[in-house]
């Protein structure tokens, strides 16, 4: 015998609601070690020189010293613009967007670091950008009416802010240090120029000491975390590229990047922290706007109008 329930439409509305409701509910329960997260960017190096080398040649500290207790992914991509500033851009604001690459236009989107500051308080001393590339300072504000000039983080980029030029690698460490340790902020974004810049100066031992040199100072910033009592046991470090580079058979190889080749798009990406695996192998593809998807899931804000999804293979 075949029983059919007829349910009022008032009442299908009641269920929708409660389920949506209890769904929000329990996400919003969700409790996570992580208190803090640090964003690394090895700028512009391709897969094939980093995690793409088994031997990891060039950056043994990653390999032998984060891999163990990181997760990784061999399938991580920039699916946008192959270049320094649409790169970034993706990592904090959750959008692939066509974006002057000079530092002369805002992102469209607002950033997690505004949509944190607003959730926090507007404690903008916690929240940082620290880049050796001045014009990575763009990335403090967007177009978006409703965020524009508002919600902005500290900086810390180039010689001096925007347009003074870049710094080097050594003394953007020298002020990440500082600044973790002096202003403690609880969401930041480093970028070292290396080895993007050498990269394009056409020099591959410089190239590559590059790389080796990032990988030093990515140590040591993991070390700083597992020894400051601010940091321990509460925060979650990501690694990754703002774009690779041409492979050897495309133009003029290491050289240059910028279309959609797989060199310029295939990029590394590690991720350490409280709440994640050890010595794991993510087998999903996944891009870059999911890193700031993922951010505001550990955090605990709205990231609206961020089109990634949240790495859930990361977790325990």
């Amino acid at each position: 015998m075949k029983i059919i329930l007829t349910l009022k439409p008032s009442l299908i509305v009641f269920l929708s609601a409660f389920v949506m409701f209890s769904c929000r509910h329990d996400s919003a329960l969700t409790k996570y070690n992580t208190e803090n997260v640090i964003v690394v960017v090895m700028d512009g190096a391709r897969y094939s020189e980093v995690l793409g080398d088994a031997d990891a040649l060039y950056t043994p500290r990653l390999k032998n010293n984060l891999t163990p207790t990181s997760v990784i992914s061999h399938h991580f991509y920039n699916n946008g613009s192959t270049f320094t500033i649409p790169g970034h851009a993706a990592l904090t604001t959750g959008n692939f967007q066509d974006i002057d690459n000079n530092g002369g236009q805002l992102p469209q989107n607002s950033s997690i670091f505004q949509h944190w500051i607003k959730a926090n308080n507007n404690n903008t001393e916690k929240a940082w950008i620290i880049a050796s590339k001045d014009k990575l300072e763009i990335l403090k504000n967007c177009v978006d009416s409703e965020w524009n000039g508002q919600y902005m983080p500290s900086t810390n980029c180039g010689a001096n802010g925007l347009g003074t030029g870049y710094r080097e690698d050594s003394v953007t460490m020298v002020r990440a240090l500082s600044i973790l340790t002096n202003n403690q902020p609880k969401l930041a974004l480093i970028n070292f120029r290396e080895p993007d810049y050498s990269g394009h100066a056409a020099d591959w031992p410089k190239y590559i000491k590059g790389i080796q040199d990032v990988d030093e100072y990515i140590y040591r910033l993991w070390d700083f975390i597992e020894n400051d009592p601010n940091y321990k046991g509460k925060t979650t470090l990501f690694v990754t590229n703002d774009h690779g580079r041409h492979l050897d058979s495309v133009n003029d190889g290491y050289i240059s990047h910028g279309d959609d080749c797989l060199g310029c798009r295939h990029i590394s990406f590690y991720a350490f922290g409280p709440d994640f695996k050890q010595d794991y192998s993510m087998g999903e593809e996944h891009e870059m706007i999911d890193i700031p998807a993922t951010i505001a899931e550990l955090l605990h804000f709205d990231l609206p109008d961020g089109k990634g999804r949240i790495m859930q293979e990361l977790f325990k």
